[in-house]
């Protein structure tokens, strides 16, 4: 029979896929000997048997009362005995972190009858009263399914006839009302009544937990965050103990480092005679952690010390849950810390210093998603004005959006194309979608470990939390500033996470330090700690990496910018780039030519001008390689728009009037060449066999570009790449053409030209016939943007307004194809393309230049399937770089930062 049930020192951190990361890391701090409160695991297996069967997996029942008898003989104590009871709480616990997002159940084993035996335990007839009602309240809304703010607005209304500005104010008989009020509204709304039974009660209570893995907020999270549906949370039981016994007493969370920023020492938050819920939730203000070394300074020291030792022994930063039961701590719980991305850098780079953590451990534990937010442009604050406000700077960056109120109206305007700021007093987990939606969250409670700091964080938003002097009026869509300045909804604010400032209007920007380095070298000396992270990460990453990484640039600036930024080539030169501008006019004469004679006039007034371009794009690579895609997209895109150019004739012929001849003309040869589907029509190597000549000026210019260097004492090294190949004979013939022009040039020159051919992989059918085709390729590369459109019979621009959401929201997709490969079917194709080409040519040189080279999760997969380079666009070439090498350390664990 299945186990489903573990004690606290069966388990360790090791554990963490079965006994989900709170349980885990509980057993781990109960094995280093820390003061853990007794308790047991319901496993993540369990819930997964709850969820598929709907039914409480057979057995468990039993293991769970074994062990709770064990931890009632412990405690000397039974689950909700009339005199001195023992009380438990039931939380969720995930393989990886979701804070927030899945239930918690506090203080089972009161009803009507313990409620009096725990405050003549206690000698407070309040704190029992208090925690009596807030179990009627989280059980009712977590396991009953009651309205919460039904429960909020019965506390409002109470503290409002008592005139209480909090519920610290209200008293025991206070409490005691609230607790049948709520009990009433229980029966109301279920039609049954709060259950008595405390056995009852933690088995309700933990099938709620396992229910809330798909509640809406927890699977919204988890697409967000990439974490699999099918993990399923661990349930944790653990013997209460309460913060909310008095002065003495109290909770708060730690963390070992700042998370902001990686500075050392001990960061927090603190809130005296208070459950741990009430610190994150920010129904009150926190005060900073180091204020808790003049309350109880004996607690602190234990804490310090205890913090010191799981730092060392998790190797990293550690977010600590603690309570203080009159001046006993007890810890409740430890993870590796979400941090910032400058955190993130910070922390790494200072842990390989400190010997405990190697340079491979380091870049393990940074991404590429978090140099990208490190590249953001900030604020300039020279240039601000005077602030709105001032809060906690939660996590840093910038954002510019309007002021909204409330999560539904952040997602209406953002999907109306609005950038939006959430504002709010705190934030609950029913704020998430307007979380994903905003730029930034600014709330006027709560600190650095608050539930809108911490999930901002995770997601890398812009947040500010704790700004006092905002007084929000979430009802009347307002927030008034502490001088009486009163700021609407859609008022644009600005919002520097980095400062915890707020702006009114939109605040102008400059390039972060970080970018400033990449792109200059320089290091400023405000700074330089995480910019010499950043440097470290990515000497590290370029030390390790198989993969090259290559940039995709049309013109010599882009290639000049790709090379600063680290790119060892270019992967795509996309040429159909190189005739915009006043050159459109030269490809439409070439378009309407009647004559040969004509369309040679338009092509060899091209020829200069394109080897001016290729020229100046091999001097900005010297010595590394540049491929060059030919022309691929369709001609009429270089045509005036159809329906313009109709209405025009039209009116000149409605008028009486001759239409413009020049109108007439193209207005013809736009009709002739349309296509009801021009991205699968007349394009690419097809356009290149059908218009005679095109081939060979563009691979002229590229050749003499290439000996004008050679002359120059250059070292060019030139590709040619033919576009949408779909069968070998199409390649063969284009590369006759491409040769046959090679030797010409190098016969008139006297200098040996020499250009490798290959092929943009971007059809199916090219992937699966790969083997063919590279008997003629001396070189693929991945096309992924036509690739996956053609794999899946999307076309982006059309479906991904359409119903890429819809798809999203359902589960469909994980993620945009579009942005990370979709491994089963284009990586699929990408494999099999790979090894049937490197089969019938050993060594062929094999690389990737869609954008997907640049999405951090997408270069994992291309350095797995064998791939030799990666291409992306020059501002993602860093990006690139550090997970190009993050790839290379297979087996190197990152750790749950996430």
């Amino acid at each position: 029979m299945a186990r489903y049930v573990y004690d606290f020192a069966e388990g360790g951190r090791d554990m963490a896929d079965l006994l989900g990361g709170k349980g885990a890391n509980l057993a781990e701090m109960a094995r280093l000997g820390l003061p853990v409160p007794a308790g047991f695991i319901v496993t993540t297996e369990a819930c997964r048997t709850f969820l598929s069967t709907g039914t409480e997996p057979d057995g468990m029942s039993d293991e769970v009362s074994r062990h709770l008898a064990a931890v009632e003989a412990a405690a000397g104590r039974l689950l909700g005995q009339p005199e001195d009871p023992l009380l438990l709480s039931v939380r969720s616990g995930a393989r990886f972190s979701m804070p927030g997002m899945m239930e918690t159940v506090l203080d089972i084993g009161l009803n009507d009858d313990s409620v009096l035996g725990l405050a003549k335990a206690s000698g407070s007839e309040r704190f029992a009263w208090d925690s009596y009602r807030r179990l009627v309240q989280m059980f009712g809304s977590t396991v009953m399914g009651v309205d919460t703010a039904l429960f909020e607005e019965a506390l409002r209304l109470l503290k409002e006839a008592r005139n209480a500005p909090d519920d610290l104010h209200l008293d025991a008989a206070d409490l005691a009302s609230l607790v049948d009020v709520c009990k009433s509204l229980i029966q109301q709304e279920t039609g049954e009544p709060f259950p008595q039974s405390p056995a009852e009660q933690l088995r309700r209570a933990i099938l709620a937990v396992f229910r809330s893995w798909n509640a809406e907020r927890a699977r919204l999270y988890r697409r967000r965050e990439h974490i699999p549906d099918d993990l399923g949370t661990a349930v944790t039981v653990q013997c209460m103990v309460f913060g909310n016994l008095g002065a003495d007493s109290g909770s708060g969370v730690a963390f070992t480092r700042d998370p902001a920023t990686g500075r050392q020492g001990f960061y927090g938050d603190y809130l005296p005679n208070a459950q741990g819920e009430d610190v994150v939730s920010g129904i009150r203000n926190t005060v900073p952690l180091a204020d808790l070394e003049d309350l109880d300074p004996h607690s602190f020291a234990r804490l310090c010390d205890h913090m010191r030792t799981l730092e060392r022994h998790y190797r990293d930063l550690c977010d600590i849950e603690f309570t203080i039961e009159r001046g006993t701590l007890w810890m409740l719980q430890t993870r590796v810390g979400k941090r910032t991305a400058e955190a993130a850098f910070a922390i790494a780079a200072e842990l390989v210093d400190e010997g405990l953590i190697t340079p491979d451990e380091a870049l393990a534990r940074v991404s590429g998603d978090g140099l990208a937010r490190l590249m953001f442009r900030r604020f300039d604050t020279s240039a601000t004005g005077e602030a709105l406000a001032h809060g906690i700077p939660a996590s840093p960056g910038a954002a510019v959006g309007a002021a909204v109120f409330d999560s539904a109206e952040a997602v209406r305007r953002t999907a109306a194309g609005e950038r939006v700021v959430l504002v709010r007093q705190e934030t609950t987990p029913d704020d998430l979608p307007g979380m994903v939606a905003a730029q930034a969250v600014l709330t006027s409670r709560g600190g650095k470990t608050s539930h809108a700091a911490v999930v901002a964080r995770g997601m890398g938003r812009v947040c500010v939390c704790g700004a006092e002097e905002l007084s929000v009026d979430t009802e009347g869509r307002r927030f008034t500033t502490g001088d009486g300045t009163v700021v609407e909804e859609g008022t644009v604010i600005s919002v520097d996470g980095s400062a915890g400032a707020v702006y009114r209007g939109a605040a102008p920007l400059v390039d972060s330090a970080v970018m400033r380095y990449l792109e200059t070298g320089e290091r400023g000396a405000e700074s330089a700690g995480v910019v010499d992270a950043v440097a470290h990460a990515l000497r590290q990453a370029d030390a390790v990496r198989r993969l090259e990484v290559r940039a995709n640039a049309d013109t010599p600036e882009d290639a000049a910018r790709a090379r600063r930024f680290g790119a060892q080539g270019i992967g795509l030169c996309r040429t159909e780039h190189l005739f915009l501008g006043e050159r459109r006019k030269l490809v439409e004469e070439m378009i309407l030519a009647g004559t040969d004679a004509e369309r040679d006039h338009a092509l060899e007034a091209l020829l200069p001008l394109q080897r001016r371009d290729f020229t100046r794009i091999l001097e900005a690579m010297e010595g590394l390689p540049v491929t060059i895609r030919l022309l691929d997209p369709p001609l009429h895109e270089f045509l005036p728009d159809r329906t313009e150019l109709a209405v025009r004739v039209a009116a000149a012929q409605a008028a009486g009037n001759q239409p413009d001849p020049h109108d007439a003309e193209v207005l013809d040869a736009v009709n002739r060449m349309h296509e009801e589907n021009p991205m699968l029509g007349l394009r690419g190597v097809r356009l290149g066999l059908v218009v005679p000549g095109l081939v060979a000026m563009q691979v002229r210019a590229v050749a003499e570009a290439i000996v004008e260097r050679v002359g120059a004492g250059g070292a060019p090294m030139a590709e040619i790449m033919v576009p949408l190949v779909g069968a070998v004979e199409e390649l063969r013939l284009a590369r006759e053409e491409v040769e046959h022009v090679l030797a010409d040039v190098s016969k008139e020159s006297g200098i040996t030209v020499r250009c490798p051919v290959g092929t943009m992989i971007e059809l199916p059918r090219a992937a699966l016939t790969a083997g063919r085709i590279a008997e003629e390729a001396e070189f693929f590369s991945f096309g992924t943007n036509d690739l996956t459109q053609t794999t899946w019979g999307f076309s982006r621009d059309d479906v991904e307004a359409a119903f890429f959401s819809a798809y999203l929201d359902r589960g469909v997709f994980a993620t945009s194809p579009f942005e990370t490969i979709d491994r089963e079917g284009v990586g699929r194709l990408v494999d099999i393309a790979v090894t049937e080409g490197r089969a019938a040519r050993p060594g062929l040189k094999i690389g990737v230049c869609g954008e997907h080279g640049g999405d951090p999760d997408s270069v994992h997969f291309f350095h797995t399937a064998g791939l030799d380079y990666v291409s992306c666009s020059p501002f993602r070439v860093p990006v690139a770089r550090l997970e190009a090498g993050r790839a290379a350390l297979s087996g190197i664990e990152a750790g749950d930062s996430r």
